[in-house]
């Protein structure tokens, strides 16, 4: 209401009054000790913007506001300050402002609260944008001052990146795509034949992506739906029949801001994954943005070119390192999803199939093709072509393929429903395990491991039960020291959650049994070795629950022989062991009530000769105690 009232006076008296008369009063409370105050006046610099002269808007209402940002503690206020920092951006035409607008952009990009970083991109951006377009800098000064702000940033992230900021940076330029898109369009060479007569074409529904606000909307920037689907259909023709000759907007992005891109892309961590998501759903706005024929001929060619994928460069490192990079997984994910007809998915295939081929057969990291497992198997949609990438790593001619597509597997089972695990995966892994290539049937253990700790149907459970019984109890394997050194990997990583009866009956026994044979052992550094892994599954088990006579029979057994093991060859491990017998003995002398979490600690304080009664009255005065507490609350009547 005050608002309403402030701005119809406005009307009225016109801006020499307004600024004489109504401004003070707003100077005066902006460091109110009520944040309502404050709000009014963030609020009230954008309601009167358009009734002030021009160089107060520009100077004393932006200094207010921006001192705001700065310094008020409220997020409500702030959000205001971004809101109408927005509408001055309308009014602005002072060139000389544009510098320290960016600089506003900034801090409120990176400001502590969600809210007012989400009123950033829905408001105060795309007015910015918009602004920027107008002064022709949006090409030559505010997109790629970001772009260099992220390049800084990775090249100073060597030891640590700042995530934080390289997502500031980068959802900006996210949010300037309708912008640009606007621009190349509006520049384009058929905009001067845009006529607005007779029928006007449909933009189908799903051309755009989902815009942040309406005025991150494409049409809302161009003026209109139909202006927009006039222009699109032109643009479309362009591009297939006429080529980008002349039209300097859009080879600015096919020269310069897609290869600048793509060799950020190769900078990132490839294990980052929250950076892997970051740019590929940049990517994957900017190529649905600008649409299929774009994408098609402009984009991929572009990555193409740096992922040469042919066999001949299995050898050469030149052709081969960037398949290590986030390149791959960043054009997997963020450019050849973006469209997902049959021929779209088949390239798709083709392009994890192939990277995965190369990475096998040159002995590469396999990070970047578990990045694009991880992005792509977060959407249910895509764990039927992943399967289907998998499947042919399993029926490929070299065993190195075949050892990769086994490792794959580990990253789906977690996310994939078990009719797909039952169906698709158990199968492919009972395939791989009985290959005639040692190395791929070790491959599969940590999949099947997963398996154990995610599934919980019996029969599935069963079956890798007993494929990795026989691992470990056929004769052939008996001396396979890489294969010993992954199951007990594995036991160590999953025992902890896996069933409670798998866990008892099958893994801590068979622990027991390696840690026996490697008191056998003469080689000391194979000994070493699965006395580490050894070491590592014991610690991770020792915080379960087990049972008086597991620990008896096999348990404190199999910690015993690592002992022997490390006394001769690792005095430090041998003492922490030495300390985890005895709490294991102390816990058996005691037959304490284990907590399933059961550390010595609790145990300790609960031992009695009728534990179980003590430890019952205890929980008795816990409860009254609680009703106790409950009593204090009340208030006094």
């Amino acid at each position: 209401m005050i608002l309403t009232g402030c701005v119809a006076f406005a009307r009225h008296v016109g801006p020499t009054r307004v600024e004489a008369e109504l401004l003070p009063q707003c100077w005066e409370q902006i460091n109110h000790k009520y944040p309502e105050r404050r709000l009014l006046v963030a609020e009230s610099c954008g309601a009167l913007a358009p009734y002030l002269p021009k160089e107060i808007r520009s100077s004393l209402v932006l200094s207010m506001l921006q001192q705001m940002l700065m310094e008020d503690k409220a997020d409500l206020v702030r959000e205001a300050v971004i809101k109408s920092l927005g509408i001055i951006m309308g009014y602005i035409d002072d060139p000389d402002k544009y510098q320290q607008g960016f600089e506003l952009l900034l801090s409120a990009l990176g400001d502590p609260s969600e809210r007012v970083v989400s009123a950033t991109h829905q408001v105060f951006l795309p007015a910015y944008a918009a602004w920027t377009t107008e002064l022709g800098n949006l090409q030559s000064h505010l997109i790629p001052t970001l772009l260099n702000k992220i390049e800084k940033l990775l090249r100073e992230g060597e030891h640590g990146l700042d995530e934080h900021k390289l997502h500031m940076y980068l959802s900006a330029l996210q949010s300037m795509i309708p912008s640009l898109f606007a621009l190349v369009l509006q520049n384009a060479p058929f905009s001067s034949k845009v006529k607005l007569h007779g029928e006007v074409p449909q933009i189908e529904v799903t051309r755009f992506p989902r815009p942040m606000s309406p005025l991150q909307d494409v049409s809302t920037i161009i003026g209109s739906r139909e202006q927009l689907a006039v222009l699109l259909q032109l643009y479309d023709y362009q591009l297939e029949h006429e080529g980008t000759t002349g039209w300097e907007s859009l080879l600015w992005v096919v020269n310069q801001l897609l290869p600048q891109l793509i060799e950020i892309v190769g900078k990132i961590n490839v294990t980052s994954t929250a950076c892997v998501h970051e740019f590929s759903r940049f990517f994957w706005r900017l190529c649905r943005t600008f649409g299929k024929i774009f994408t098609n001929t402009k984009v991929k060619p572009q990555f193409q070119e740096i992922l040469r994928l042919s066999e001949e460069n299995i050898d050469s490192s030149a052709g081969n390192g960037v398949l290590t990079k986030a390149t791959v997984p960043i054009y997997a994910t963020g450019v050849l999803t973006c469209y997902i007809q049959e021929e779209d998915r088949k390239l798709l295939v083709g392009f994890l199939e192939d990277v995965m081929t190369l990475l096998s057969l040159s002995h590469a990291p396999l990070d970047s093709l578990k990045a694009s497992f991880v992005e792509l198997g977060a959407n249910p949609a895509y764990h039927e072509l992943l399967l289907t990438v998998l499947w042919y790593g399993v029926v490929h001619t070299s065993a190195l393929v075949r050892c990769t597509a086994a490792r794959m597997f580990e990253l789906l089972v977690k996310g994939v429903n078990e009719t797909l695990v039952a169906q698709r995966v158990v199968p492919a892994l009972i395939t791989l395990s009985s290959d005639p290539e040692i190395s791929v049937r070790i491959a599969t253990i940590p999949a099947f491991g997963t398996i154990m700790e995610t599934v919980i149907q019996r029969e599935l459970l069963e079956r890798v039960k007993m494929q990795l019984a026989s691992f470990l109890e056929d004769p052939q394997y008996q001396d396979q020291h890489s294969l010993h050194t992954e199951i007990i990997k594995t036991f160590g990583r999953v025992g902890p959650n896996a069933e409670p009866r798998f866990r008892d009956e099958f893994v801590i026994p068979h622990l027991h049994k390696l840690a026996l044979v490697n008191n056998l052992q003469i080689v000391d550094s194979k000994r070493l070795d699965i006395a580490t892994h050894l070491f590592e599954a014991y610690s991770a088990l020792s915080c379960c629950f087990i049972s008086e006579d597991l620990m008896v029979n096999h348990f404190l057994p199999g910690l015993r022989c690592l002992r022997t093991d490390m006394e001769h060859l690792s005095p430090e491990h041998e003492v922490i062991l030495s300390s985890m017998i005895k709490e294991c003995e102390q816990k058996v002398e005691n037959k304490t009530v284990q907590e399933p979490q059961g550390s010595i600690s609790i145990a300790a304080s609960l031992v009695s000769e009728d534990t179980k009664t003590k430890f019952l009255n205890k929980m008795g005065q816990l409860t009254t105690s609680g009703a106790m507490l409950a009593n204090v609350f009340q208030r006094k009547k």
